[in-house]
């Protein structure tokens, strides 16, 4: 499996991953913007262009034609908003393909972004919205990043605000596509059965004609901690939940594999020690994890749960417990071994899906402006010892480090304040 990267004389970059046994392909249009490139007052219209890019273009006037056009070559479409960037993505049989690349850059490059159009859709958008916040298991994580990095374009919801939602209109859109959709911030995408030259030949037919200009930079965060912090929304739940975690290095990182063998040790399976000891055990939780966020410029490593609100302090204890131990103890070569083959196995088997394959090639390009292959993460996550896991685990597990966001039925702030330490 060998990338390759091509270029357009406007400035478009074409990543190819030819997978000669597939018959199918997937091809991703990435565009290095989201959430974190808007204002107070756009915040949202990264992921409401997504929506609106799928609702009609002159030569296809309406979502259903859209749609229709891919069901009817039994494909899969669909589209995603991150804090970072953007993607399209369309999956189909490879003989499609030049259909796949007509449908998918009409949208991107002719949407009406029709005001009547927008105005129904708005309507879906702020019900997704409304649907997440009456989800304490999803939006407990937004409460984390608000507490993370706070009123910054970092700390904002991707999908907006209800007072922001209503001030997105066609004008809005306009300058947002102007300011980030050009040639030099996007990156093609296609793995499957295709060779870089077919790739090459389709960026140049459907997307050669697009103007390239300089886009915006983000807003770097701004952070400072000095101590432990708590952040609580309160909510009559029958369940609470919570998201603990630490501040961690930024993408790229060189300790980045370390701490993928850390966040696997720690809540990375159903054999994970956080699993095992909270839920196995002690039958505090349904689901416990924990989850690495790398992002351009800051990043967390983060232990999530929902548990019953009597026990809610039993369960951080536990937690904040397990952080201090992998401190304390070097970690047993079978334990380790085990992290290794899982992150590696998880790895291989992402490799069998085209999609997956462009995502993850797709997204160290676009956003590194690097890529490792494969076969060179295998060979860094074979490299880690217990040593360079205890080194990471005791850079990363510090008081002054730590950060506790919370939905549930309380009104104290003060008594998680008091228990979040060693």
């Amino acid at each position: 499996m060998k990338p390759e990267i091509q270029k357009l004389t406007n400035n478009l970059s074409i990543l190819s991953i030819n997978l000669p046994a597939f018959s199918s392909a997937t091809v991703l249009i990435l565009v290095g913007t989201g959430s974190r490139y808007e204002t107070k007052e756009t915040n949202g219209v990264a992921h409401f262009a997504e929506h609106m890019f799928f609702k009609g273009t002159k030569k296809r006037p309406s979502a259903a034609h859209i749609s229709s056009t891919i069901d009817g070559i039994g494909g899969e479409f669909n589209a995603f908003t991150s804090k970072e960037y953007t993607g399209y993505y369309v999956k189909a049989a490879s003989k499609h393909l030049n259909l796949v690349m007509d449908v998918v850059s009409d949208m991107l490059l002719n949407s009406k972004f029709d005001q009547e159009e927008i105005n129904r859709e708005r309507l879906v958008v702020t019900e997704e919205l409304k649907m997440y916040l009456d989800q304490p298991m999803r939006y407990v994580a937004e409460i984390y990043e608000e507490l993370l990095y706070g009123d910054q374009p970092l700390g904002w919801d991707t999908v907006g605000t209800l007072e922001s939602l209503p001030k997105i209109n066609h004008p809005e859109f306009g300058s947002y596509i102007e300011d980030y959709y050009k040639p030099s911030n996007m990156l093609m995408v296609v793995s499957g059965d295709i060779s870089s030259r077919e790739a090459q030949e389709f960026a140049g037919k459907y997307f050669g004609s697009l103007k390239d200009a300089p886009t915006k930079p983000y807003l770097p965060v701004k952070f400072s901690q000095t101590k432990a912090a708590v952040k609580l929304f309160k909510k009559e739940t029958e369940q609470a939940h919570f998201c603990l975690g630490v501040r961690s290095p930024r993408l790229g990182n060189p300790d980045r594999y370390k701490i993928a063998v850390l966040n696997t040790i720690l809540g990375g399976g159903m054999s994970s020690r956080l699993f095992i000891e909270v839920r196995e055990r002690r039958g505090l939780a349904y689901y416990v994890r924990s989850g690495s966020e790398e992002y351009l410029d800051a990043g967390s490593l983060t232990v999530q749960a929902g548990v019953e609100p009597k026990n809610i302090e039993e369960a951080i204890k536990v937690v904040l417990s397990e952080l201090e131990k992998i401190t304390q103890k070097r970690v047993a070569s079978e334990e380790l071994n085990k992290a290794k083959e899982y992150l590696k196995g998880k790895l291989i088997l992402e490799l069998e899906d085209s999609r997956e394959v462009a995502s993850m090639f797709g997204l160290q390009q676009l956003l590194e402006k690097k890529i490792r292959t494969p076969e060179k993460i295998i060979l860094e996550i074979d490299k880690i010892t217990s040593a360079d896991v205890a080194q990471v685990a005791k850079g990363l597990f510090v008081n002054e480090k730590l950060n506790l966001g919370l939905i549930g039925p309380f009104k104290d702030q003060n008594r998680f304040e008091k228990i979040l330490k060693w």
